[in-house]
């Protein structure tokens, strides 16, 4: 789904996967370094960079691969020759299937070679990290302070800091990200006798609206997405945050989520909704369901649909939408997640939600892993991110930027300054696509009729496969 591998900042960040193909400049020179010492190169006046990048100008992702070009590397070439360093950094992009370039960066790293920085989808950085292509940043720079103490940490809120984190341990530096949310239509709410500035505090109270709605002839009162026809859009926006809001993560401590309590109690919930017509079933098996369900929305059909900022920015955008709302700002409200019930959430908390985005790493190969920190942080730095938006009000990883750059749009800020630190992210893990297949089905089943205990267990026996093993899985 584009609006969930997306990255959100144009330009540092070009889509979900970001590699290079083998035989680049930074492949040569980060295969013959022999990886051992940290320090390798530091003084060296004469470096060669490449940064690689599964994005191309006037191809996919065209904006990132502009910036990486044309702006981003030649400020930091007039910024290293103002210290006196020649540098080269060379761009390698291109625009391949996103599973095809993982494999060939995976390829790369197992040879030890590849560019000496690349952009990852944030879901790859534990896969990565547990097949040993990346290390921590500290154990790539040789520095814990020097790493530790670079100021943009404190602009990246630690939850959206976890996108390139694995295990407790900064792989990359996160880029641009997105949340989610609960939209509403303003105008079916009044006619329901609802409040315009809507805020439920439960599952009970999301229930309880879209009763209202219900009474309004050709409405649909909710869309959650489900079913295996809306893929990841179905685990993101629907059940991942469900479930962070019982207070369960779909892994923890290494074992996988399977029929437990909490998956029960998300499943109950999307029976509350399809079973009693407070929700659309057919919706959730069309092919364009979830299409259809943007174009309901803007025509005032459905009155609560969970989404993330993509929905705001690029489905109602009144001018170049794909749903175009010409009234988006006066009739679309927005409202955080609720957990099940208050401080049921993750970490205690009353509200939750879930985001994407990817990370940038620097290559533990590298022939230059000082300068490639160097590179890491300028590109990183205020100056750069705001450039790589270009002028355009999406949501970065740093809350200095969102600050200025978002103020005059009410939705995106609430998501930088409400959402970003509540957000919870997916398991950057190998068997996470299936695992989150077997909840896409899940759900389906609910859907289709099924009873929760019956979906459940089909589900289990779907992660033990998925997993490896009942060893892998917990049912507490």
């Amino acid at each position: 789904m584009r609006s969930l591998s997306r990255l959100t900042t144009a330009g540092v960040l070009g889509a979900a996967a970001l590699a290079l193909l083998t035989g680049c400049l930074g492949s040569s020179d980060a295969g013959s370094s022999g990886g051992q010492d940290a320090n390798r190169n530091a003084d060296a006046k004469k470096v060669e960079l490449t940064i690689g990048s599964n994005s191309v100008k006037g191809g996919k992702s065209s904006a990132g691969a502009t910036f990486l070009s044309d702006v981003l590397i030649p400020k930091f070439v007039a910024d290293q020759k103002g210290k006196g360093v020649d540098v080269t950094v060379k761009f390698q992009g291109d625009g391949s299937d996103d599973e095809v370039y993982k494999q060939k960066l995976s390829l790369d790293l197992s040879n030890k070679s590849g560019p000496d920085l690349f952009q990852i989808d944030g879901i790859w950085v534990g896969e990565f990290a547990q097949a040993g292509y990346i290390k921590p940043l500290t154990d790539t720079v040789g520095d814990a302070a020097k790493v530790n103490d670079w100021d943009g940490w404190k602009q990246i809120p630690e939850s959206v800091q976890a996108l390139g984190s694995y295990n407790g341990q900064r792989y990359g530096v996160p880029g641009g990200t997105d949340g989610r949310v609960l939209y509403f239509n303003k105008k079916l709410f009044q006619q329901a006798g609802l409040p315009a500035d809507w805020q439920p505090k439960s599952w009970d109270d999301i229930i309880s609206a879209g009763q209202a709605l219900k009474k309004l002839p050709g409405v649909t009162p909710i869309q959650i997405n489900a079913g295996t026809a809306m893929g990841e859009a179905t685990s993101m926006q629907g059940v991942l945050p469900l479930l962070v809001g019982t207070g369960a993560t779909v892994n923890t401590d290494g074992k996988w989520l399977g029929n437990s309590p909490q998956l029960r109690q998300v499943l109950d919930f999307y029976h509350q909704i399809y079973s009693t017509g407070l929700g659309d079933p057919v919706l959730q098996k069309e092919a364009k369901g979830r299409d259809k369900s943007f174009a309901e929305f803007a025509a005032n059909k459905i009155g609560i649909l969970g989404e993330s900022d993509y929905f705001w920015r690029s489905v109602v955008e009144p001018k170049e939408g794909v749903a175009k709302m010409a009234d988006r700002d006066s009739a679309v409200g927005w409202a955080l997640i609720p957990a099940m019930k208050p401080g049921a959430g993750v970490k205690g908390q009353d509200f939750v939600s879930m985001s994407g985005g990817g990370a940038t790493v620097i290559n533990p190969n590298t022939k230059f892993p000082q300068q490639a920190w160097e590179l890491l942080q300028f590109m990183n730095s205020a100056e750069m991110v705001k450039a790589s938006l270009d002028g355009a009000a999406k949501i970065t990883q740093r809350s200095d930027v969102n600050s200025e750059v978002l103020a005059s749009d009410p939705m995106l800020s609430f998501i930088a300054e409400k959402v970003l630190p509540i957000t919870q992210f997916r398991p950057g893990l190998a068997e996470y696509p299936k695992i989150s297949a077997a909840l896409q089905q899940a759900t389906a089943d609910v859907v289709a009729g099924k009873s929760t205990d019956a979906a459940a267990s089909a589900y289990q026996k779907a992660v033990e496969a998925a997993a490896g093993g009942k060893d892998k899985v917990t049912s507490n």
